[in-house]
């Protein structure tokens, strides 16, 4: 299997059984995102601890496979690393959605790689 095989199967199973789906109890940040042009909805919710480290953050919202997809992956991702590694974290996220390049920070563990592709 290559790449952009491996990338479609991820983006499909996420898509259809999205990782932090719902609203999380507690969270003391939120962020909406829209998209005009295809009307996909998503509503972020993030639970900061007093040391900044994200304790919890799930989502809400309705669209395509990909951006369903995407949010549920971004969860994972940042889950229990600290505001500034998950912030970094998002920022190579979005560059490889954009560009198709891979995450190369080595901010995440083999275990988060592992649950992405699981």
């Amino acid at each position: 299997m290559d790449l952009k095989e491996l990338y479609q199967d991820i983006i499909l199973e996420h898509g259809k059984s999205p990782r932090n789906f719902g609203k999380c109890s507690g969270h003391n940040h939120e962020a909406k995102g829209y998209n005009p042009l295809c009307g996909d909805q998503v509503q972020v919710y993030l639970k900061l601890n007093n040391k900044k480290n994200v304790e919890e953050v799930t989502f809400e919202g309705s669209g395509c496979a990909i951006s369903i997809a995407s949010t549920s992956i971004m969860t994972e991702l940042v889950k229990g690393k600290s505001l500034e590694i998950a912030k970094k974290i998002v920022n190579e996220f979005l560059n490889m959605i954009k560009s198709g390049s891979e995450i190369k920070t080595k901010d995440l563990d083999e275990d988060q790689k592992t649950k992405i592709m699981s």
